[in-house]
C-alpha cells in the first residue's frame, strides 16, 4: 500500500514536494524558509540528521554527531560538492522514541532538506520512512536493520545490513561453535528485536539447531531472572539476546548468575554496552556488527585514527561509522545523479556501489546493501574483533 501511494505521489512530484519535507523540485516557500532556500548553493546538499541524542542510547547519538562533523569537514575541505547539516549542524534528537522521531523529522521541514539521514533504530525509523515515502523525500537509514524500513517506498535507502542477513550470520556462527540447543530471549515491544529473533530462529532450525526456549521481555525490563532460569533449565548450550546495549549487561549477568557458562550472543545493538564491573561475565560473549575498529583496511584505520584524535574512543562505535558513511554516500550520489536536489540524489543512490568504512557494497533492488558482517567478542570487558564473514558466509 505504501509503495502504491509513493508511486501515485511520484506522478505529482511538484505538488507533493511543495507540501512535504523535501525540495526535489527546488521550490521555495515564504518567510524564513524562503530565505534559507533562496540562499542554497546549487552545489550544496542540505541534510537533516536524526539520531538518539538523549536517553539510554545517547552514546550512539554522540558518535553520530562526531562522525557527521568529521565527514562534513573532510568533504567541504575537498572542494566540489558541499554538505550543509541543518538544525545548525546538530543531530536532531529522537531519544530512541518513535513519536519523538516523527517530531524530529517534521521539525526539519521549514529548512527544506534535500535528504534526511537516520535513524539508528528500526522502530524509530519506520514511521519516519513512511512520512518520507509519502513526500518523496530521500531517507538514508543508518542502523535500522528491519526489512520493512526500505519496503515503504523507492526513496528509502540504508547503509546497514538487514535482520534476515544478520540473523543468518549469527546462526551460522552458532553452528560453527557446535551448538545443539539454543535459547532466545527477545524484547516483544521492539521491531528490531522481533526481526532479528525471527531470522535467527529460522536459520538456526535450518542449520540443525534446536530452539529449546523462547522467552519474552520488554525494552524497559531490568529483571531477567525468570527467563534466565528457564533458559538454563531447558538445557541450552547457546543464548541469543537480540536487544540493545542498555539492558545487555543486566541480561548477561543474570544469565551467568543462573549458572550458565556457555556462549551468549546478540546483534549490532550490543555495540557500546557498558561492561565496567562485569568484565568476567562477558567472557564467551559475542555480537554481530557492521565494522570493527581492529580492521586493518585503509578506510577503517583512517577513520578510527582521526576519530580517536578528535574525540577519543568512548563514542567510537558502529553507529558513528554508519553515519559517517551515510554522509559520503549522499556526496557520491550528487556526483552520480547530476545534482544536489532530492530527485538527483535518489537517482544517484539507486543501485549505488560504495566503498567506505563499512566496506564495499552495492545497493540491491530493495535499496539494501549486501555487506560483510563482523563477529566481535570481549577481552577483559573490551570489544575485540574475532572474525569477519563475507556475504557468502565464508
Amino acid at each position: 500500500m505504501k509503495k502504491q501511494l509513493a508511486a501515485i505521489l511520484a506522478v505529482l512530484v511538484s505538488a507533493s514536494l511543495l507540501n512535504g519535507c523535501g525540495t526535489a523540485s527546488g521550490a521555495e516557500t515564504s518567510g524564513t524558509a524562503a530565505a534559507s532556500s533562496a540562499a542554497k548553493d546549487a552545489n550544496s546538499i542540505r541534510i537533516g540528521v536524526i539520531g538518539p541524542v538523549t536517553g539510554g542510547s545517547a552514546m550512539y547519538g554522540a558518535g553520530a554527531q562526531n562522525a557527521v562533523d568529521m565527514a562534513v569537514g573532510e568533504i567541504n575541505a575537498e572542494g566540489g560538492t558541499k554538505v550543509e547539516i541543518l538544525n545548525k549542524g546538530k543531530v536532531v534528537d529522537d531519544a530512541g522514541d518513535s513519536k519523538q522521531a516523527v517530531n524530529a523529522y517534521n521539525s526539519l521541514e521549514p529548512e527544506k532538506p534535500d535528504a534526511v539521514v537516520g535513524s539508528f533504530f528500526s522502530s524509530v525509523t519506520l514511521p519516519m520512512a513512511e512520512l518520507a515515502a509519502k513526500q518523496n523525500m530521500l531517507l538514508l537509514a543508518t542502523g535500522a536493520t528491519n526489512t520493512k524500513v526500505t519496503q515503504v517506498g523507492p526513496t528509502i535507502f540504508r547503509d546497514c545490513f538487514i535482520d534476515p542477513y544478520q540473523g543468518k550470520m549469527a546462526a551460522a556462527f552458532a553452528k560453527e561453535q557446535g551448538v545443539k540447543k539454543a535459547a532466545v530471549i527477545y524484547a516483544k515491544d521492539d521491531d528490531y528485536s522481533n526481526g532479528l529473533k525471527d531470522a535467527f530462529i529460522e536459520n538456526a532450525k535450518t542449520d540443525g539447531i534446536e530452539i529449546v526456549y523462547t522467552g519474552e521481555c520488554t525494552t524497559k525490563d531490568t529483571d531477567f531472572t525468570a527467563q534466565a532460569s528457564q533458559a538454563v533449565n531447558a538445557g541450552c548450550d547457546f543464548v541469543f539476546y537480540p536487544c540493545f546495549l542498555d539492558t545487555v549487561p543486566l541480561l548477561v549477568q543474570q544469565v551467568r548468575d543462573a549458572g550458565y557458562t556457555g556462549p551468549i550472543m546478540g546483534g549490532d545493538g550490543w555495540d557500546g554496552s557498558d561492561t565496567k564491573g562485569k568484565e568476567d561475565y562477558f567472557k564467551n560473549c559475542y555480537f554481530t556488527n557492521h565494522y570493527s575498529s581492529d580492521d586493518t583496511s585503509e578506510a577503517v584505520q583512517k577513520f578510527v585514527t582521526k576519530y580517536k584524535q578528535k574525540y577519543g574512543e568512548d563514542t567510537l562505535c558502529a553507529c558513528a561509522a554508519l553515519y559517517y558513511d551515510a554522509i559520503y554516500m549522499l556526496r557520491d550520489a550528487a556526483k552520480t545523479g547530476g545534482g544536489t536536489d532530492t530527485a538527483s540524489l535518489v537517482k544517484g543512490m539507486t543501485g549505488m556501489t560504495f566503498s567506505g568504512v563499512g566496506g564495499t557494497f552495492t545497493l540491491d533492488e530493495n535499496r539494501n546493501p549486501a555487506k560483510s558482517v563482523v563477529i566481535n567478542t570481549f577481552d577483559n570487558g573490551k570489544v575485540k574483533w574475532l572474525k569477519t564473514l563475507s556475504p557468502s558466509g565464508t
